[in-house]
């Protein structure tokens, strides 16, 4: 439900005051059935950033030339952002480079979700919803454990993962077990958990201030005149707030692939 959606609701109040939003509003009904899959608006937002994706990096390299123009010089900038900025700086060598297609594309597949947040008619982070973090973070889990795998082999990965070096044996009873659930176990949970508890985070707080606003105004009056104002002015101010999280969630995202990418590969833990 977007916040253009909830904000009359919650200002009304139906007689019984103001009630604060909830993981209710992260519920939305199915927009349409495909057999018995009811397909929702988060569902959709993932289909259209994939598209716009792709489209938008193909329009970007489709006219390449050695004066770009502004939509070129837009894509190699971002491009080399990626590039340069994680995937040389954190893989390094000469393996980098097979990986920043992807490091690219789910960049901008995160940055382009989570600011469906911000855009109108949208207004829905599409990882608010946990089975879409989780789901990306196993992709993740997949890559990173993948390339690990095809460098050492899988009894050599799974040593290199979870046998600390320069560590006496006597400690290994306690410290591989800890090791490989950090390693092989968590990693993709806490991936999942830093965007989705930040994109949720920021809509239910996005959520409160406008329909605290609306409410504010609409039954209180008075004080709620100067009330009411004051809390969509700080909707807005949040708003622009979410702007930056939503770009720093989908670097630090692919940020941590990198690095997991590049531990994968190394030769020592």
């Amino acid at each position: 439900m977007t916040i253009a959606a909830t904000a009359p609701i919650a200002a009304s109040g139906g007689g019984d005051g103001f009630h604060a939003p909830g993981p209710s509003i992260f519920e939305l009904p199915a927009a349409f059935d495909i057999g018995a899959l009811g397909v929702t608006k988060p569902m959709l937002q993932v289909v259209l950033s994939a598209i716009l994706v792709f489209g938008l990096l193909y329009a970007a390299s489709r006219s390449r030339s050695l004066v770009p123009g502004k939509l070129q010089f837009a894509g190699e900038g971002a491009y080399n952002f990626v590039r340069n900025g994680v995937g040389r700086d954190i893989i390094g060598g000469h393996d980098f480079a097979k990986f920043v297609p992807y490091l690219v594309a789910l960049f901008f597949f995160i940055l382009i979700n989570n600011l469906f947040a911000t855009f109108p008619v949208f207004q829905f982070p599409t990882f608010s919803r946990s089975g879409m973090a989780y789901a990306l973070a196993g992709l993740s889990w997949l890559v990173y454990n993948g390339v690990g795998i095809r460098k050492h082999g899988l009894l050599g990965y799974l040593k290199l993962q979870s046998v600390p070096s320069g560590v006496s044996p006597a400690m290994y009873p306690l410290l591989v077990p800890l090791e490989f659930f950090s390693n092989i176990l968590v990693r993709p949970v806490t991936l999942a958990l830093r965007l989705f508890c930040n994109m949720f985070a920021g809509h239910i707080l996005l959520v409160l201030f406008s329909t605290g606003g609306f409410y504010l105004i609409l039954e209180y009056g008075g004080i709620g005149y100067v009330a009411g104002p004051l809390a969509l002015v700080l909707a807005i101010a949040v708003s622009f707030l979410e702007l930056l999280i939503q770009f720093l969630q989908a670097y630090v995202f692919v940020l941590l692939n990198a690095m997991y990418i590049q531990g994968a590969l190394a030769d020592e833990h």
